[in-house]
């Protein structure tokens, strides 16, 4: 009897999932609840955008059958003229940490007040805008080369360097206390589509790499951003800096179900930089703060950043 009411709760589901235009279903955060938190966002550089057009895409932690892996950074083109990426977040919530899917907009919505650099510092995005059918580089915030990539202006009023965070999830123990503004309020009630093709195998190639889990990389990947969607190797590509990463936070009570550098990059400002001290969040069961230590024993310390390209 048990196993007939399981599969007619599935089949409900199927079938609501079904009923909802694929434009609504990235709003939806479905899925089974993860009863410990996401690692610190690593530090890394963004690498120079490929050409004109290309809007960037803060990489970010995903959850798969051996646990968290990291999805790089990377710069993508716009599905259609005018629309804007709002970010993926975790979000605690009852039973664990739930994912909320990123997508394309009118207007960058809420994204849970994380601050994954490069324009994205928790709230809207500064790192360009569309004026026409054209995108315009903040070159303060973007790094482009200037030789390719024309649609330029510069505006430092937007970058803010101080009390910088690493947190990778909202709400919770240690996790980031945003809460929607009106005007992410009306973004979520726009018209939204889901991310492209370039993005999903952007996914799906990080997914079947073992060096992008957590318990390979240690929260430092070797490939931490990159140029091209689903290039893993080659010019482009962008290692994150050996930082240790920061406690994880602590676990819930139960899991739940619910619905290249160029001399003519001008390099972005520090959103993010290699200074900052991973963020301090709280601890997780006694197994796993003697996980931890093990694992930050073999982490490498901070690099300063001396010259070197901005990081996230």
């Amino acid at each position: 009897m048990m196993r007939r009411l399981n599969w007619i709760h599935w089949l409900s589901l199927v079938l609501l999932l079904l009923a909802v235009p694929a434009t609504s279903q990235a709003q939806i955060a479905v899925g089974v609840a993860v009863h410990i938190g996401p690692p610190a966002l690593p530090v890394y550089v963004q690498p120079v955008a490929p050409g004109p057009g290309y809007i960037w895409t803060p990489g970010y932690w995903a959850y798969g059958p051996d646990g968290y892996f990291w999805v790089p950074g990377t710069w993508v083109l716009a599905p259609t003229p005018g629309l804007l990426w709002t970010p993926g977040y975790w979000g605690f919530g009852v039973g664990g940490y739930f994912w909320h899917a990123g997508y394309w907009g009118p207007h960058v919505g809420f994204y849970g007040g994380i601050n994954y650099g490069f324009g994205y510092g928790g709230v809207g995005f500064v790192g360009g805008e569309w004026r026409g059918g054209s995108f315009f580089y903040n070159r303060a915030v973007a790094n482009v080369n200037v030789t390719n990539v024309h649609n330029t202006y510069v505006n430092n009023t937007v970058v803010n360097n101080t009390n910088v965070s690493r947190t990778s999830f909202n709400g919770g123990t240690g996790g980031t206390t945003a809460q929607p503004t009106t005007a992410e309020q009306a973004a979520a009630r726009e018209t939204h589509t889901p991310a492209t093709t370039a993005q999903t195998q952007h996914y799906q190639a990080a997914s079947t790499n073992p060096g992008m889990r957590y318990s390979a990389n240690h929260g430092s990947p070797t490939v931490a951003a990159t140029a091209h969607s689903g290039n893993f190797s080659g010019p482009g590509v962008i290692a994150a800096h050996g930082a240790a990463p920061a406690a994880r936070p602590a676990a819930a009570n139960a899991a739940a179900r619910t619905p290249a550098n160029n001399a003519n990059a001008r390099p972005a400002n520090q959103n993010a930089g290699a200074a900052n001290q991973p963020s301090k969040q709280g601890g997780a069961g006694t197994s796993h703060q003697a996980q931890q230590q093990h694992q930050n024993k073999q982490a490498q310390p901070h690099e300063k950043e001396q010259g070197k390209k901005p990081s996230r």
